[in-house]
């Protein structure tokens, strides 16, 4: 396998109600042409998957591509709150964009925590969907997943964590810690479920979660594997909390290649 460093490429899309961040990861010699796109997390943008998008086009020799949504990252600001269907909108309104400016008919797609459950909103909305690979996915809302964004929420009212936010955010990271506080800690999201969009996936699916998530518990994993439309399997990662490819990123590099392997 070529070892030697993927191409990138960025570029914008435009959208409603602003432009999106797109960059893409490409190797010299490509094992499937359909292109991998990577969710990022509530708090995320393309810079904060650091070497993983790397990592996966080098050895996967696979065309990755991860971009900001908006309101994230360089992407265009975004002044009104996410609403209660955001997940959903993520399938209908943005990706779709994303998708059209790569081209091709088919492709991948890897999310990660809520960029999970928009990863599923995605395999099941839009046509050409190959395989989904959720990492640290929320099925639903757990006293685990409140407690853990309190506890986060706290840590971020000093100067020194906000400030690491406003570094991936600039002015947008208020904005960006809100969208992702505000929502999990309503009581209006307390029933909240991702069964309807896992209902409609008929690609091969997996499922990866670590067994010291600190905002979800095994029953995640669990939940979307047995909730999911098609083929569902899930893997869970010893030792490991709630960002596997950064704490254990050769094991989930590993895990990927294989599932690849068999379902490609």
């Amino acid at each position: 396998m070529d070892r030697a460093s993927p191409a990138e490429q960025e570029w914008w899309v435009e959208v409603r109600g602003g432009e999106l961040f797109v960059k893409s990861w490409a190797p010299s010699r490509i094992s499937d042409p359909a292109p991998l796109f990577l969710f990022h997390d509530s708090l995320g943008c393309v810079e904060l998957w650091r070497d993983f998008p790397r990592q996966l086009s080098t050895g996967l020799a696979r065309v990755v591509v991860a971009y900001d949504r908006l309101g994230y990252g360089r992407s265009s600001e975004r002044m009104d709150p996410p609403s209660a269907d955001f997940i959903a909108e993520e399938a209908r309104d943005f990706f779709p964009a994303v998708l059209r400016s790569v081209g091709g008919q088919r492709f991948d797609l890897f999310g990660h925590s809520v960029g999970g459950g928009m990863a599923v909103a995605c395999a099941g909305k839009i046509p050409g969907c190959q395989t989904v690979v959720t990492e640290s996915a929320q099925a639903f809302v757990e006293p685990r997943t409140v407690e853990g964004i309190r506890k986060a929420k706290q840590g971020f009212e000093d100067p020194v964590n906000f400030n690491r936010l406003a570094r991936y955010h600039g002015a947008k990271a208020s904005w960006v810690l809100r969208a992702w506080t505000d929502f999990w800690l309503s009581p209006e999201v307390a029933g909240w479920s991702l069964a309807p969009l896992l209902a409609e996936v008929r690609c091969p699916l997996l499922a990866i979660h670590g067994d010291a998530d600190e905002y979800g518990s095994k029953a995640f994993p669990e939940t979307i594997q047995r909730l999911a439309g098609g083929e569902s399997e899930s893997r869970i990662v010893p030792g490991c909390g709630h960002v596997p490819h950064r704490e254990k990123p050769g094991l989930i590099l590993e895990i990927l290649r294989d599932f690849y392997y068999r379902k490609l």
